[in-house]
């Protein structure tokens, strides 16, 4: 069963919520962080990369960017940029690109749910990464920012959901980035009540987007737990900020990969060698989209090629085996051209697919990289069999469009 609960939630006033709402930490450097938030003093920027705050090259580790991460949390809400809710609520978030809406219910998940497994995961977190998270939360006692989740889709909630958001949104607007983003707060008690019932049928949650935050914010949590000897298990501490999505409504798009080098081949030598394990059609200058399951697309100097896997060099019984990354990994990176280390190779880099193909070849034409290859995306059930045999992709495998605006609610852990 999924416990959640509902939440004071901590949100801009209406006419302020376009000057806070910003990207999630995570998209961007420091120096994007700052033109984005420049001239705005109330950018949720100021709190989630407080390093902009300070001289350019300030280390985003150092311990006075934490401090400063809390003072501006504190400002916000002194100036009456962030308010808290007076009761405690559930909140619908949708979010529309390309036409379509999906929508999530913002709602508090329990940190015993992810400390025991029953919120899944399909990633390895690095520890550096979980830390920098971890201090952010302890220093704001607060998750700043949500994490992704997503959970077999349930016809009532639907219901619920449709019903919610037939009335006029709390907040609705465009981003810079051109998606739409629209929020509504679930303050009749019947339907939150109903809200959780519903989720404690739900046998787990997965996360989508966000393994680091989720495990920062869980182990902050359980932290806090230990160190509590008046401990009850209703304190705000055990629980963290999630929206979750019905699974039947999210896409992901693909995560492909530019490489520096042939590993000492020549582009024949190279195209030989993969037809070895692939069935090569050189597609000619035009753009080529990877069609189905095993089918790949590579650039090379100025030239598209189709790939598709031959019988034989995957088991689609197997969840790690059946995907495309897995093959791609194995019989191009790995025995082609000696990546081993997918995480640290300096040769290898990774272009999410909302880019689209056109950044592949940008990055190849430049001479930055001598191949691109494109991967046909993981589905939603792909990800679902991976998480509930307990098996981890591997890395760079999914990339979930649009991101979770940050800052349109915060959760206090007191």
């Amino acid at each position: 069963m999924a416990v959640i609960k509902p939440f004071k939630g901590i949100r801009p006033p209406k006419a302020l919520v376009e000057q806070v709402a910003s990207r999630p930490y995570d998209v961007l450097n420091s120096d994007e962080a700052r033109a984005e938030a420049e001239g705005n003093e109330k950018s949720l920027y100021h709190i989630i990369k407080p390093e902009i705050d300070f001289p350019i090259g300030t280390d985003e580790h150092d311990p006075a960017v934490y401090t400063k991460a809390a003072e501006n949390f504190q400002k916000f809400q002194d100036n009456g940029w962030l308010v808290q809710d007076n009761k405690e609520n559930y909140y619908v978030y949708a979010q529309t690109m390309n036409g379509k809406t999906q929508y999530g219910l913002v709602v508090c998940a329990a940190v015993e749910d992810y400390m025991t497994g029953n919120i899944k995961k399909h990633e390895l977190t690095r520890r550096d990464k979980e830390e920098d998270r971890m201090k952010h939360v302890r220093v704001n006692n607060a998750n700043i920012e949500p994490v992704f989740f997503a959970y077999p889709h349930q016809d009532e909630l639907d219901a619920i959901v449709a019903e919610v958001t037939s009335k006029e949104a709390e907040y609705d607007f465009v981003a810079p980035d051109g998606f739409g983003h629209h929020f509504w707060v679930i303050d009749n008690e019947a339907t939150i009540a109903r809200i959780t019932e519903l989720f404690a049928a739900i046998p787990s949650m997965y996360i989508a987007d966000g393994h680091h935050r989720s495990a920062a914010a869980a182990l902050v949590g359980d932290e806090k737990r230990r160190q509590n000897p008046n401990h009850q298990g209703d304190e705000e501490y055990n629980y963290f900020l999630a929206v979750c999505f019905p699974d039947n409504q999210l896409n992901i798009i693909d995560y492909n990969r530019v490489v520096k080098d042939l590993n000492g081949l020549s582009d024949e030598a190279f195209l030989q060698a993969l037809a070895a394990n692939f069935d090569v059609q050189d597609m000619g200058e035009e753009i080529y989209k990877p069609n189905a399951l095993h089918n790949f697309s590579l650039y090379l100097s100025g030239r598209w090629y189709s790939l598709t896997a031959k019988e034989g060099t995957y088991n689609d019984n197997d969840p790690i085996g059946v995907l495309d990354v897995t093959i791609s990994s194995n019989l191009i990176l790995d025995e082609i051209l000696g990546i081993k280390d997918l995480r640290s190779d300096k040769r290898i880099d990774f272009v999410g697919g909302i880019r689209g193909l056109g950044e592949l070849k940008k990055r190849v034409d430049s001479g930055e990289m001598k191949v691109a290859l494109a991967l046909y995306p993981v589905s939603m059930k792909q990800l679902i069999d991976i998480a509930d045999t307990g098996n981890i992709m591997p890395p760079k495998t999914t990339w979930f469009e649009p991101k979770l605006r940050s800052g349109l609610v915060i959760h206090k852990l007191v």
